[in-house]
């Protein structure tokens, strides 16, 4: 007797990779946990609250949708990625009642409302901290100090994009950014000095260059900000890993990277008197959500185009969005909104001139998709 078989198709994009959903996700999570354990070193045992409470709802909102759908999903990763990457952008302070309900959104409206995993047409991570950003922006806005920060008079009030944005207007001609924050009254720590003194006596100094006090701070995570946000070091690390592994395309990252930071260096120094291409390319890369989103929720290859040219123009874009939400925006930040924006313009994408050939597979579902 013959036994039938069928082929399940699912939604695209069709990309074939050897590596299973399960273990892009987990391997993802894996990743990130570092830059999440330093939010919890440098805020304190309480921000892990935030965290475990988005992970906790977008499990339990998981665990209803695959009820309603009857397919059990819950081991594939999808559900505590997003959660994770929820929780990592919000503030150490916050109610857990907020990224609880943000995951919740996440999984369940931006997800599970279009069919589930590959259905959805923005990133539910991203969707989840948009949420949270329009309907709570005050709570959003509740920054504190880290430890590292804590005997050194540091303010606790903003993050530094929001110490410059505050004082940009107001600023000498001529000024830095690292002034700004000087003014605005965050200090640096000991290790800043340490490590900045080093690198200029064994490396600087011989190019004919100083590195400003302040930089190492802000790469390492001695500053206020979100609780997965803050380490631009751990941050790159995790890319550095994924792209190694093949779990991550290059294309989209590198475009968002090169198109911001182009901008950033062009047009960034403008408000400060400092006339074009004076703008600070390392301040703008390492503050603030830019990397954790350019690297882990925009080349979701579901809400991202599967071809190697559309996802170059579509990185393009959401790099040069992020710069001009940033510039121009109500707010500090504008990079959720940049990915957002632009996945609506990804069938579009996928379906322009020259981007007919299928890309070679191999991406990162970051968020949960």
């Amino acid at each position: 007797m013959s036994r039938a078989r069928s082929l399940v198709v699912g939604p695209a994009p069709y990309v074939f990779h050897h590596q299973t959903t399960a273990s892009l996700m987990w391997g993802a999570a894996a990743a990130l946990a570092p830059a999440a354990a330093w939010g919890i070193y440098s805020f304190g045992a309480g921000a892990a609250i935030p965290l475990v409470a988005a992970i906790g709802a977008a499990l339990v909102g998981e665990a209803a949708v695959a009820a309603l759908s009857k397919r059990f999903t819950l081991l594939d990763g999808s559900a505590f990625l997003t959660g994770l990457l929820v929780g990592m952008a919000m503030p150490p302070g916050i109610s857990p009642f907020i990224p609880a309900a943000s995951a919740l959104f996440a999984v369940v409206i931006v997800k599970g409302a279009f069919g589930g995993l590959g259905s959805n047409w923005m990133n539910p991570a991203l969707g989840g901290i948009a949420f949270a950003l329009l309907d709570w922006p005050k709570a959003m806005g509740a920054w504190i100090a880290p430890r590292q920060l804590a005997d050194i008079g540091a303010v606790s009030g903003a993050t530094p994009l929001g110490m410059v944005r505050d004082r940009i207007g107001q600023a000498p001609a001529g000024s830095s950014v690292i002034d700004l924050l000087s003014a605005a009254g965050m200090r640096f720590t000991d290790f800043d000095r340490g490590v900045t003194d080093a690198l200029n006596g064994g490396l600087f100094s011989r190019l004919g260059a100083e590195l400003p006090r302040g930089y190492i701070d802000l790469l390492v995570g001695n500053r206020p900000g979100a609780i997965g946000e803050i380490s631009a070091i751990l941050i790159l690390a995790a890319s550095i890993v994924l792209i190694a592994r093949r779990m991550l395309r290059w294309e989209v990252p590198s475009a968002i990277v090169a198109s911001f930071s182009v901008l950033s260096w062009a047009f960034g120094g403008l408000p400060l008197g400092n006339g074009f291409f004076s703008g600070d390319v390392l301040f703008s890369l390492s503050t603030g959500s830019f990397l954790l989103v350019a690297f882990f929720m925009a080349p979701d290859p579901v809400t991202s185009p599967s071809t190697r040219n559309g996802m170059i123009v579509y990185g393009l874009g959401v790099g040069s969005l992020s710069f001009l939400l940033r510039q121009f925006g109500s707010g500090s930040e504008g990079c959720a909104f940049a990915v957002l924006m632009m996945n609506c313009l990804v069938p579009i994408l996928d379906r322009g001139r020259g981007n007919r050939r299928s890309a070679r597979s191999g991406a990162l579902a970051g968020g949960g998709k």
